[in-house]
This record gives C-alpha cells, sequence and structure tokens, in this order.
C-alpha cells in the first residue's frame, strides 16, 4: 500500500506517457492497460479529485468555498491499494465513480487553490521504471517534460454510452439522456475553466477512439512509445 504523497528523488530521469482527455474518453482503462503492458505505475489523478470531492461532502463543506475545499485536498488520508482506495481508513473505490460525485469533482476541479493542492502529490507518483499518468491537464501542467503525450478523444454519444454500460455493470441505475446532457455540462466546464482548462498539450498525438476497441486504442499508444 503506498500514500498519495510518497517522494520520489531524481524522478525528472523517469520516463512518463501521459493521457488527457475528456470524461468518459477511456483515459483510465487505456492507462492501467498500457502501464500493464509496460510493467510501469500508474495514476488515476481524476481520482484525487473525486476523493476531495467525496471529503467535501462527506464533511460537510461548502464546495463553492474554494479556500476550504483546498485545504481539504491538501490534507487527504488516501491511501490506494490495488484497486482499492481508502479514504480515511474506508475503502471509497465504488463511492468516489457514483456520478454526483463525478459532477462535484468537476466543480472543485476548477479551483486553482485545489489543483495546486494536489499537484506534488500527483508528481511524487513519478517512480522508477516509468508512469503512465490520466486527467486532464497531465501532458500540460503536472507533467509537461513527458517525452509522449496522448490525447484521447471520442464523440460524446460514444462516451455517454460507454459511461452508461459501466454504471449499470456496476448495479447502478443510468440514463443516457441524463448523461449525456451532464457530460456536455462537465466538457463545457473542463474547456473554459479558468485553471488548467482541458486541452490538447502541444506535441500531443490525438486518438479518437470513438470507432476503436480498447486493445486497438492501446495498441496505438504503444506504438507511438516504441517509435520514439
Amino acid at each position: 500500500m503506498h500514500e498519495a504523497g510518497m517522494n520520489n528523488a531524481d524522478s525528472s530521469m523517469i520516463p512518463v506517457i501521459t493521457i488527457d482527455g475528456p470524461t468518459a474518453s477511456g483515459k483510465g482503462t487505456i492507462a492501467h492497460r498500457v502501464g500493464q503492458a509496460l510493467g510501469w505505475s500508474v495514476l488515476d489523478s481524476g481520482a484525487l479529485y473525486r476523493l476531495t470531492a467525496l471529503a467535501v461532502r462527506d464533511g460537510g463543506i461548502d464546495p463553492a468555498d474554494e479556500l476550504a475545499v483546498a485545504s481539504i485536498a491538501g490534507r487527504l488520508d488516501v491511501c490506494f491499494d490495488g484497486g482499492r482506495i481508502w479514504l480515511a481508513g474506508r475503502d471509497v473505490a465504488a463511492q468516489i465513480r457514483e456520478e454526483p460525485i463525478g459532477n462535484l469533482a468537476s466543480q472543485v476541479a476548477a479551483y486553482g487553490p485545489v489543483r495546486q493542492a494536489l499537484l506534488a502529490r500527483q508528481r511524487a507518483f513519478r517512480r522508477a521504471p516509468g508512469l503512465v499518468a490520466d486527467g486532464r491537464d497531465m501532458g500540460t501542467v503536472v507533467f509537461p517534460d513527458a517525452p509522449l503525450k496522448i490525447f484521447l478523444v471520442a464523440s460524446v454519444q460514444a462516451r455517454a454510452e460507454r459511461r452508461c454500460k459501466q454504471l449499470k455493470e456496476k448495479g447502478f441505475s443510468a440514463n443516457l439522456a441524463g448523461l449525456l446532457q451532464d457530460m456536455r455540462a462537465r466538457d463545457e466546464r473542463d474547456r473554459s475553466r479558468i485553471h488548467a482548462p482541458l486541452s490538447a498539450a502541444p506535441g500531443a498525438k490525438t486518438i479518437d477512439s470513438s470507432n476503436l476497441t480498447i486493445d486497438a486504442t492501446v495498441d496505438a499508444v504503444l506504438d507511438y512509445w516504441s517509435r520514439l
């Protein structure tokens, strides 16, 4: 089990592949598969924002209070253990994937103080032999020196259908029309926020996964890596 704030000396020499993109574009799945193929660590940066959102909700914090939310983000008691995620001693891996938490995470992720509070924690995941990091600003802000930056996109319809299927498979109720509406709102919020708006990093390779299988998308990332 490791804590999200662990330091790593001389990490600038450790390679990183960043995978950024809008919600439900498949970043997390692709990042884990690429990490497995290469034997590298994986950072799901969105989990840290979702954990912050959950802590804000459970703590009765006003989500509009940027400094209070940033304070929560800076002192999260978090541990990652394989597929399990612990917050203050509770396994919350399933809870942070609920849509209300995702929407709240998108809201608090727009706050500059919150992003700053989580920056060092994200960079601490960079350890040998390498890291695959997925999120919305991995290539633009967190790891701007990454040798390979991927911008993973898919149509909003394809993304909503994937998320609907995921939620139903996990036993949650899901409504496609509602998901489409929420996704469009989150896309707009992510693209238009002042701090680290969602955009392709300079030099990023864009992959449209709308009509690609998971295996084909993973192969495309690995192919780009092999050609560096």
